[in-house]
């Protein structure tokens, strides 16, 4: 098996400064806001006041008490006020909504003799237990129902923002943001006007999200100041999302002690080190009683890290875990960790290995307060990839799987692509034992697309990719569709969008798919922004990501046989299936395998002929969606219809370029013509 070489001495020192790579401009696309400014009208996204017709048309009543417990309240009283039902104390209601003391987070649900009841087990399960309600309309309020009782089967469900206070002169304010500025930070520091922070609180606390980190994984200068001196400002947000059961955490700088501290090493064994973050966490736990904790990216990508100091992975976390633990703090730890300046000559050294080289061999080293958060594929957040075998490899290590909401390699939320299907394929995956992804973690994490674009998400339609993110992670077990539809209800009022939405979107990852990289090989994309084509765009570069395609073949061979050995970090099966070029998936292939271009697949194409076939197919499929889009307009808001109308204008235009870059770039290579004679250049 060859050496798989993450890091040279070389890169094994301490950037007290945060550098990244030179990544170039970031297109942008008119039809999408893309400054952080000003006050902008704000779409009430799944939560307009429609939504809660059913309820307050009717008699409700509230019973608890807390922060949670008022929050339904006022959310009962608005509701009723709009709607012309009322808010009562006693007496025969429709709605009974009763709150247990506490924070317990689940609630049931029953209806007998004409009233609905919700008894929850605290302010959050209220608060949930409402929205549940409300998600079911006016279903709620139909014949008997028996007491189900629902309750997150994930105690994480957290998004994390990549928010920079100072606009990044190469990144933007929001490092891989696709919906314009931060909501949290403007001019320099948190906005003074947080209202549409509030706004964003309540849809997060509708869809049973329960922590956000404020700013971006890859700390910079003024972002680090969170911790410290800008920590008043922190609270200011805390006060926001309380209300909604959600806590904050902040991205740290693993060089804090240095930068912040003023200590000559960030050396994570050292007293003084640890003191100082003793101190820090205390004074944030003063500041924010309900403080989350810490997100941390180290000895990635430029960011400092423990291997500077000869240090592992579980030393530098544990460091921070036992600051955070006497206050009930967690420590996310992002296992995204490989060498970013790989030779593309050396064949042995392959990225898709790093994550589960550099951790499981540290299973059980953690603290119980730290979560490995793990990507959900050992690459970076491709349409396609397999799911990580560090989730098999790591028992006695928290977990959480972490996904990407903003569209990065998806089409940046320009593309319609409907991330759930996706995301409840990885949960449901039987990795160890048979077991699924889902019933190895502790929690959920993903990537927010939120910014200050009128619509939230820059396209609207990528709203039900957040929406989705929150009702997975409170239960994988759900049905991609079903939830979609939860969405589509809730968002627009006539009922008879739900057939073309459903359309436009149910198949849209896999179109998505289709038209740019095939059978699992991944990027292909313009280095650095990453939208839209370039074939070789990565091929000669230092980021590990290669397709290796030549006149006889393409693919990358992973097998423990001839290859870099990837397939030997699965537990069986899977070690076998992806071995074989006979029994590995036809999606995954060129992942796992380097094939001749004659390679027939179980559909009986060969590999090139089913790059063209399916490139040609995704345009076919965006043309299709611009059809069924025309087809809604004045039965959505005018607004919305003319923002998607022009993105997909701008999808159509993207999927032909990929269609005839990708298939001109392989009939040039191969030499094969289309068996169908279609036009390739």
């Amino acid at each position: 098996m060859p050496t798989t070489k993450q890091f040279r001495p070389a890169e094994r020192r301490l950037w007290t400064t945060n550098p990244l790579p030179r990544l170039g401009s970031r297109p942008r696309f008119d039809g999408v806001a893309s400054t952080a400014s000003t006050e902008r009208r704000t779409d009430p996204a799944w939560l307009p006041a429609a939504a809660f017709r059913p309820l307050g048309a009717r008699r409700v009543r509230v019973a608890g008490d807390g922060p949670l417990v008022g929050t339904v309240r006022a959310e009962v009283a608005a509701a009723v006020a709009e709607h012309g039902g009322a808010l009562v104390a006693d007496g025969p209601v429709d709605l009974d909504l009763v709150a247990a003391d506490g924070d317990g987070e689940a609630f049931t649900v029953e209806r007998t003799g004409g009233t609905t009841i919700v008894r929850a087990e605290g302010g959050p399960g209220l608060l949930y237990g409402l929205h549940h309600v409300v998600r079911r309309g006016e279903a709620a309020f139909g014949g008997d129902l028996p007491a189900e009782r629902h309750a997150p089967r994930r105690a994480i469900r957290m998004l994390d923002h990549w928010d920079n206070i100072d606009v990044h002169p190469l990144m933007g304010q929001v490092e891989r943001g696709y919906a314009g500025g931060s909501i949290f930070y403007a001019d320099g520091g948190v906005r003074a006007d947080l209202g549409r922070v509030a706004s964003y609180a309540r849809l997060l606390g509708s869809i049973g999200v329960n922590r956000v980190a404020l700013n971006n994984v890859n700390v910079h200068r003024t972002e680090a100041r969170l911790l410290t001196d800008l920590l008043p400002d922190v609270a200011r947000l805390a006060e926001v999302f309380r209300p909604h059961g959600v806590a904050v955490h902040l991205s740290v700088s693993f060089a804090a002690p240095i930068t912040l501290g003023g200590l000559p090493t960030a050396d994570p064994l050292d007293p003084a080190v640890r003191e100082w973050w003793e101190r820090t966490t205390a004074a944030a736990y003063a500041a924010i009683p309900d403080f989350g904790g810490y997100v941390v990216k180290a000895d990635s990508e430029g960011q400092p890290g423990p291997f500077a100091y000869g240090r592992d992975h579980a030393d530098g976390a544990n460091a921070l875990a036992r600051a955070l633990e006497p206050h009930g703090g967690t420590v996310f730890w992002r296992a995204f960790v490989y060498d970013h300046r790989q030779d593309w000559r050396d064949r042995g050294t392959d990225r898709a290995r790093a994550a589960h080289d550099h951790f499981a061999p540290l299973d059980g080293a953690f603290d119980d307060n730290v979560v490995l958060q793990v990507k959900y594929g050992p690459m970076d957040f491709q349409a396609r990839e397999p799911v990580s075998p560090v989730f098999a490899a790591m028992p006695r290590t928290r977990l959480a799987a972490e996904f990407q909401v903003t569209q990065e390699y998806t089409g940046q939320q320009k593309h319609v692509c409907h991330l759930v299907p996706q995301w409840s394929e990885v949960l449901g995956f039987g990795l160890r034992g048979g077991e699924p992804v889902a019933d190895l973690v502790d929690g959920v994490v993903a990537v927010s697309n939120v910014g200050d674009d009128e619509f939230w998400t820059g396209h609207p339609l990528a709203q039900a990719n957040l929406f989705g993110f929150g009702r997975l992670a409170w239960d994988d077990r759900l049905d991609p569709a079903a939830v979609l539809d939860e969405w589509i209800g809730l968002t627009f009022e006539d009922p008879s969008v739900r057939g073309p939405l459903h359309e436009v979107l149910d198949g849209s990852w896999h179109t998505y798919e289709r038209y740019t990289a095939p059978l699992g090989v991944g990027f292909m994309v313009n280095p650095g922004h990453h939208y839209g084509p370039s074939v070789d765009g990565y091929e000669y570069t230092q980021w590990g990501t290669y397709h290796f395609a030549d006149r006889d073949g393409v693919g990358v061979d992973r097998t423990r046989a001839t290859g870099t050995g990837f397939t030997g970090q699965y537990p069986a099966p899977w070690r076998e299936v992806y071995e074989s070029v006979g029994s590995c998936p036809d999606e995954l292939l060129l992942f796992f395998h380097h094939v001749p271009y004659d390679h027939v697949l179980r559909s009986g194409k060969t590999v090139v002929q089913h790059i063209y076939d399916e490139h040609f197919a995704g345009v076919e499929e965006v043309g299709r969606m611009r059809e069924v889009w025309a087809t809604l307009e004045g039965r959505v808001p005018a607004a919305l219809f003319d923002r998607v109308t022009a993105l997909l204008v701008e999808q159509a235009r993207c999927a032909t370029e990929w269609r005839d870059q990708v298939n001109t770039y392989f009939l040039r290579k191969s030499g094969v013509p289309d068996e169908r004679g279609r036009r390739i250049f």
